[in-house]
């Protein structure tokens, strides 16, 4: 049965700055941080200056310092950290590894630097490298990601009830932002926006506020795309300021049986017309994009098997940890050609090549959890898909498809296109929205809402000086099923 589904389609508040001039954008990206920096203090010279490209030009001197933020490493510092891993590293495999494209880098302004995750991604994304390690460890991974008991249990709810959203619980949860100590001077107030859960019928109903630090807070209508609490205290010298909110909601198991013989040509309707455009800078239909396009879907027409072929070839791009959002330019092109990607990356090249082959898809993101008493929870993108006659389904590329041996088992392969497990709240249905109210300075991440945001009267307070926790537990578990 078709889900009711909330989308926010019309005006776009955006988070994102103003686009600069196209050369600036891609002399950054080419690391030529001098040149670019000397074009931006000339034009911001400038007194008549139009304030829209004021801001569009600091944004691109905020993402070259934000860039050197995640690339600090030079060749001997990540031969160090290869070394903690590996021992007995040698120098010709880590060259080899180097000019395959495993360890990320930019060449800025003639010198090499190496994104600080690259050590660890190298595990992640050779098979060799793993077998290399002198400690030998599973990759980290949350739960869901491989064929669970829990996706059964969803599986089996669905054909016994013959409803689409199933197998609801009941999860209290606490997230807390924290500032660095004298981050902020003493006595200057600093706002917070903490990301909220939105209320998604048949996904995640009865949202409740429990409490806030401060109590005193902000929360906006629950329709927003991006929903956040606003809080806001004094910074004390010396000492952390913490913020936090508590409330509760239930989240339902999703199950779409999807059939590709029952599949529908779609109607593009006025509602689901913004869902197949472009949407740049991260949604946009290089010659690149079309080419893959192209060689993935061929001649297929059904709308289904097009999603399975797209869903299929971008679940093959192996996951790696992911630089900061506001400083890739485009960043479903990134994913396209980075050789890695993280769930959001994949997220919205999946999107993109959607919209292009005409089917509506969007975002939607928040963090996910563990009911099976691991203590894991994380960070996560996802999205969904409009396929007729189903509607909107959800889609979770990078949990990907699930391999089992048990009877039935083959039925769950596809879950992720079509169904979604319940160990998850979402707190975004969009990319890149403006909070309410609105932060005064830059976003530190001018596309997603998952750890929370920071500023006081001087700027922005960047995730460097920032940290963030989920605390949770499962309050209750229905054992009847819904009538969605």
């Amino acid at each position: 049965m078709l889900l009711p589904f909330v989308a926010h389609a019309g005006d776009r508040t955006s988070a994102q700055p103003p686009a600069a001039p196209p050369a600036i954008i891609a002399a950054i990206d080419r690391g030529n941080f001098h040149d670019a920096q000397a074009t931006i203090d000339r034009l911001l010279a400038n007194p008549g200056l139009a304030e829209a490209d004021r801001t569009a030009l600091l944004f691109q001197r905020e993402r070259m310092r934000r860039i050197l933020l995640d690339f600090t490493l030079d060749r001997a510092a990540l031969a160090t950290r290869v070394r903690r891993l590996i021992p007995d590293l040698r120098e010709d495999e880590f060259s080899r590894w180097d000019r395959d494209g495993l360890f990320e880098r930019m060449t800025i302004d003639g010198r090499v630097l190496y994104f600080n995750r690259s050590a660890g991604n190298l595990i992640q994304l050779s098979p060799e490298a793993r077998g290399r390690r002198a400690v030998q460890a599973p990759l980290a991974q949350g739960p869901m990601e491989s064929l669970h008991p829990r996706h059964r249990s969803i599986h089996a709810a669905t054909l016994a009830s013959g409803n689409s959203s199933v197998l609801p619980i009941r999860v209290r949860m606490t997230q807390t932002l924290t500032v660095a100590a004298d981050a902020v001077p003493a006595g200057k107030a600093v706002r917070a926006w903490i990301p909220y859960p939105l209320e998604i019928p048949g996904q995640q109903e009865a949202v409740r506020y429990v409490a806030s630090i401060p109590a005193r807070h902000e929360l906006p209508a629950e329709s927003g795309p991006q929903r956040t609490i606003h809080l806001e205290l004094p910074a004390q010298s010396g000492r952390e300021t913490q913020f936090s909110v508590t409330y509760e909601v239930t989240l339902f198991a999703q199950d779409h049986r999807l059939d590709p013989g029952r599949a529908e040509p779609i109607t593009l309707t006025p509602a689901l017309a913004p869902y197949v455009e472009e949407l740049a800078p991260h949604v946009v239909f290089t010659s690149a994009m079309r080419a893959f396009s192209e060689r993935i879907v061929g001649g297929e027409r059904n709308p289904y098997r097009i999603a399975q072929k797209l869903f299929a070839a971008v679940d093959t791009i192996p996951w790696a940890g992911a630089r900061e959002y506001s400083t890739i330019s485009n960043i479903s092109d990134y994913a396209l050609h980075a050789g890695h990607a993280d769930c959001g990356q994949q997220t919205l090249l999946l999107i993109t090549l959607l919209r292009l082959n005409g089917i509506p898809a969007r975002w939607q993101s928040g963090m996910v959890f563990s009911d099976d008493g691991s203590g894991y929870d994380n960070i996560h993108d996802w999205g969904f898909v409009y396929l007729p006659p189903w509607g909107w389904v959800p889609m979770d590329v990078t949990t990907g498809q699930l391999d089992g041996n048990l009877p039935g088992d083959a039925d769950l392969r596809w879950f992720y296109l079509g169904g979604l497990d319940n160990w998850r709240i979402a707190f975004n249905s969009d990319f890149g929205r403006a909070f309410q109210p609105p932060k005064r300075h830059f976003r530190s991440d001018t596309v997603d809402s998952q750890r929370g945001e920071a500023e006081w009267d001087g700027g922005n307070i960047y995730f460097d000086q920032l940290d963030y926790r989920f605390d949770w537990r499962v309050l209750s578990e229905r054992q009847h099923h819904t009538t969605h």
